[in-house]
């Protein structure tokens, strides 16, 4: 069975052998761009470790048995709330990499370029893409059943090398083509552009990452969750008779959180645990995604200051 963390072992594995190649490729070619390219693999590899390290917090303090009960006793609110986190951190480090490339690539443009040995450029540049194009498949169709926003993030991270490789590989074939030609005085040209044309392609994409990071992390209310709640909350109020609810929606990572407080008139007659206890499962049912990644407190009152 393909899980979350033997996709992340893979990759991490795969990046790193990618990572090393690249940077040995860049020096030994004189290619600032080959060199960035590794770069970007090990600083992405090493996001992946620590979004590996969290997934398997995640998954042992949902599971059963003697570490989930030790994690608990540590750890009441679980490990949802370090996901954001590591995704901010990955979109923010691959953007700052960027941004950093392109600014050497403009400082090498106004030096005169530099002269860099096209056939060892080339023979990277192909292996590389043909990998990254492998992973990205690999992860996209593990992630159609797990849906990870780990998995999703990490294959995102593969297509964005697999597009920085090709485009690698297109100059570097165009650049050994124009060699010996009245063209060769481009050739010095040739990487600094590609690396500048990649990096301003690449920066905004982790933006939409940052931003569901951001937004977790400050536990912004999603709008659609948030609607779906009211309207099973406000199905219970009619149905059962309520004063009216409060409810409290949160996404952390893969957790949801959900707090729903139903305010019972009072004097109302009693009713049996088991009574009150079936009203929650239906409420339960009515909003489903029953799973370890969902945290659902249910809570009736006369009082309503219990619920604000």
């Amino acid at each position: 069975m393909t899980t979350e963390q033997k996709v992340l072992r893979v990759s991490i594995a795969v990046t790193f052998v990618l990572a090393i190649l690249g940077i040995l490729f860049g020096l030994l070619s004189g290619s600032a761009s080959i060199v960035f390219d590794g770069f970007y693999s090990l600083t992405d590899a090493s996001m992946t470790v620590l979004a590996l390290l969290v997934s398997n917090l995640i998954a042992a303090s949902t599971a059963a048995g003697p570490v989930k009960s030790k994690l608990d006793e540590r750890f009441t609110m679980g490990f949802w709330h370090l996901e954001p986190f590591v995704l901010g951190l990955n979109g923010t480090l691959l953007m700052g990499s960027a941004i950093y490339a392109l600014i050497n690539a403009i400082g090498s443009l106004l030096t005169g370029g530099r002269a860099l040995a096209f056939d060892q450029a080339i023979i990277y540049a192909a292996f590389a893409v043909v990998a990254e194009i492998a992973m990205a498949i690999y992860g996209m169709r593990a992630n159609r059943t797990i849906k990870s926003s780990f998995l999703a993030l990490d294959a995102k991270a593969w297509l964005m090398s697999a597009a920085l490789t090709a485009a690698l590989l297109a100059a570097f074939v165009f650049g050994y083509a124009i060699q010996g030609t009245r063209y060769a005085w481009v050739s010095p040209y040739i990487d600094p552009v590609v690396l500048a044309l990649v990096c301003i392609a690449m920066i905004p994409v982790p933006v939409n990452t940052i931003r569901q990071a951001l937004a977790d992390i400050m536990l912004v209310t999603p709008a659609d969750l948030k609607q779906h709640v009211d309207q099973v909350a406000q199905q219970i109020v009619e149905q059962y008779g309520f004063l009216s609810y409060r409810a409290y929606v949160a996404r952390v990572g893969r957790g949801r959180q959900i707090e729903l407080y139903f305010i019972v008139p009072k004097g109302w007659p009693a009713k049996r645990l088991e009574e009150w206890d079936k009203i929650s499962d239906e409420i339960g049912e009515l909003i489903g995604g029953d799973s370890p990644d969902r945290w659902l407190t249910i809570v009736f009152t006369a009082d309503p200051e219990w619920a604000d």
